[in-house]
């Protein structure tokens, strides 16, 4: 009985020093954009500047969310004041040139038209970034639709 036991564990400990081993094994050779292990903490990249220009550039995957094309700093938006209003909002536009949020904005979850902004639409930083000099992670072959309609057959 003794022996049946001491060959029991002694399977056990060499199933799992293999499956450790194996598992090892495939996480080196894993391709990730962090490029180290994952129980290594690499040093961050330099933060991308905020370009500035005012142009907006085209999406890079469909439904993407506006870039913002300014700095926004010191920016208040919370629940007392939302800065990116008083450009944006539909009242504003006229004055200030600015692009007008989109009518979704003013829309709640089923769909009804609101007369002020949609409470769930509020805190644009929860979709909208600004936009940066920073390089692509990932290769993309994005079309924008208006580019594939221009497009010759």
């Amino acid at each position: 009985m003794k022996r049946l036991m001491l060959a029991i564990l002694f399977s056990a400990v060499a199933i799992v020093g293999i499956t450790v081993s194996v598992a090892a094994t495939v996480d080196s050779d894993l391709a990730t954009l962090r490029k180290v292990p994952l129980n290594q903490e690499p040093t961050p990249p330099p933060m991308s500047k905020t370009l500035n220009t005012d142009i907006i550039p085209a999406r890079s995957y469909p439904m993407q969310p506006p870039l913002i094309p300014h700095k926004i700093d010191n920016y208040q938006v919370d629940v007392k004041a939302n800065k990116c209003m008083s450009c944006h909002a539909r009242s504003r536009v006229a004055d200030t040139q600015a692009t007008m949020i989109s009518v979704t904005h003013y829309m709640d979850r089923d769909g009804n038209f609101l007369a002020e902004l949609s409470p769930r639409r509020y805190f644009c930083q929860q979709c909208h970034v600004t936009q940066s000099d920073a390089k692509l992670l990932v290769d993309t072959d994005f079309t924008d639709l208006d580019s594939l309609i221009g497009q010759e057959p």
